[in-house]
């Protein structure tokens, strides 16, 4: 398996990094915006983004003073393309 791979189930392994993830999915978000959705702290988002941005799951863009995340989208669709292989086996299910 790729080491890479496993480095990302870890990341995810956490509640509030998959929450962040969900979350940025659906739109890029600030720092702020992240912080009310969850009801944590400042530290603990930084916390949580570093290990995200480390894993190359999500990108920071900086507008004006804030900091948008978004989904880093390669780096997903490479996650989504192995858990269908494991999920699907030999069939061909939902291959794009």
């Amino acid at each position: 398996m790729d080491k890479s791979l496993s480095e990302i189930f870890k990341v995810l392994s956490d509640e509030n990094r998959l929450k962040i993830i969900k979350i940025i999915a659906k739109e890029h978000k600030c720092a702020s915006q992240l912080i009310a959705d969850l009801d944590i702290s400042q530290p603990t988002l930084s916390h949580h983004m570093k290990i995200l941005t480390d894993a190359k799951l999500v990108k920071p863009n900086k507008i004006g003073t804030q900091v948008y995340y978004e989904i880093e989208h390669d780096k997903v669709k490479n996650l989504c393309k192995f858990v269908r292989e494991i999920s699907c086996g030999s069939h061909k299910c939902g291959e794009n």
